[in-house]
């Protein structure tokens, strides 16, 4: 395989991850979502989308895009390995968290099967990723979540996951203690929509409903 072809192969796998993530928390998969989360025009994602359904590894309707059982399969691949390459880089390396997505992005696509098997090994058969976010093939079971921004005042949480991909809000949820496992208390939401503040720690923050709403808590 030619340098030219790993980087379509890498490309393709990161597409069908994209999707595979916006399904799972972003719900539904559009172009434009896709467009986003990629970092690249409409068209752009649009004439890839279009590629990968004549591959057959996605379909589009009427209420998004959804993979195919083959495009299903590599996409939690692509996952499993990018997740299990998180935990190697925070757990044994002990790679700040902000930093863990965009370096383990590099690792998921050369990770071959053995290597794989023997990383999960290695590392205990964690079930979650050091976002919070599962593990495919680890977790037995997926524990319920809910965004930040539903939970009423006078709740108390704790932290399940954050976005896993947006390095500078993951600095900004690092620096306001917002990270998986921290119990937080919500002690008011603003009207008007207006900032929620939350007690970590015993210290008040305040964040808006955009990144409450990214925050996942059980």
């Amino acid at each position: 395989m030619t340098t030219h072809d790993i980087a379509k192969v890498e490309r393709m796998e990161m597409y069908l991850k994209a999707v595979l993530t916006l399904q799972q928390f972003a719900p539904p998969a559009t172009v434009s979502k896709v467009a986003e989360f990629m970092g690249v025009s409409a068209p752009s994602a649009s004439e890839m989308l279009r590629r990968l359904e004549q591959q057959g590894y996605v379909r589009g309707g009427t209420e998004g895009l959804n993979l195919t059982t083959s495009g299903q399969e590599k996409a939690t691949t692509v996952v499993r390995r990018l997740r299990l390459a998180e935990r190697l880089l925070t757990d044994v390396l002990k790679l700040e968290l902000p930093k863990v997505y965009d370096e383990a992005c590099k690792m998921e696509h050369v990770i071959s099967d053995e290597v794989e098997a023997r990383l999960a090994a290695v590392l205990g058969h964690p079930a979650t990723c050091p976002h919070g976010l599962p593990i495919p093939g680890e977790a037995d079971s997926i524990i319920a979540t809910r965004p930040l921004i539903d939970v009423g005042v006078g709740q108390t949480v704790r932290i399940a996951s954050v976005p896993e991909e947006d390095g500078a809000l993951l600095e900004y949820l690092v620096q306001q203690g917002l990270v998986p496992g921290a119990a937080v208390d919500v002690e008011g939401v603003a009207p008007f929509n207006g900032p929620v503040t939350l007690r970590i720690g015993g210290l008040s923050h305040a964040i808006g409903r955009e990144v409450a709403a990214r925050i996942r808590v059980r």
